[in-house]
């Protein structure tokens, strides 16, 4: 959650007011309900003080103290081991070997496809957008064999995946009726507090309604 303006907190996230990859750390704090400061961004114009943390001037990056973490990855599993409850990652090492796999695919294959929608010229876009359906149609039986995401209680690999589920209507990403599982599993995730409190106005206006 995001504190009031006049409340100075020991965790600043910097973090642009629509992207799916700050998103992702949005929900993780909002699952955690960990209160916090956001700095908005604009990562064509990054502020200074983002400047002088972080050497790539990249979003998301959280700020505790003079502790500086930079990446989605990298700030969600601290998060998570930072703030243990509720705990997002399972306890026995292979299933969170699968979910790290998961994710790690995530950023890999699904995220820049999101990306090249929103910042390409319309070959790009069209391209891109027909990749992310491939991708989710491909992953269809994982959102059919659990009310997670290769687990049985939410993870950190929701919160990755969840963001890009919100976006699929502003991506102008359509499914066909046998991918209903993947809109059940969205609804699942949209109609929690946590959710609602890690959109910024720009993401809710994507669903009105929904969250």
């Amino acid at each position: 959650m995001v504190s009031s303006p006049r409340v100075r907190n020991t965790l600043t996230l910097f973090s642009s007011l629509d992207c799916v990859v700050c998103h992702r750390v949005r929900l993780v704090l909002a699952a955690k309900g960990v209160t916090y400061d956001m700095v908005a961004v604009d990562p064509a114009k990054p502020p200074d003080e983002l400047v002088e943390v972080n050497p790539y001037h990249s979003v998301p990056t959280l700020v505790e103290r003079d502790l500086v973490l930079y990446s989605a990855s990298v700030v969600s599993e601290y998060l998570d081991e930072r703030y243990p409850h509720p705990p997002l990652m399972p306890v026995d090492p292979l299933s969170r070997a699968r979910l790290r796999l998961s994710m790690l695919r995530l950023e890999h294959d699904w995220v820049p496809q999101v990306q090249a929608i929103q910042a390409g010229n319309k070959t790009q876009s069209d391209a891109a957008r027909k990749k992310l359906r491939e991708h989710l149609l491909a992953t269809l039986p994982l959102f059919k064999a659990s009310k997670f995401f290769l687990n049985t209680e939410m993870s950190l690999a929701d919160c990755a995946v969840a963001p890009i589920i919100w976006r699929l209507p502003q991506l102008g990403v359509s499914l066909p009726k046998d991918a209903k599982a993947i809109e059940d599993y969205g609804a699942r995730i949209f109609r929690s507090p946590g959710f609602a409190r890690s959109l910024t106005a720009e993401e809710r206006a994507y669903r009105d309604g929904v969250a």
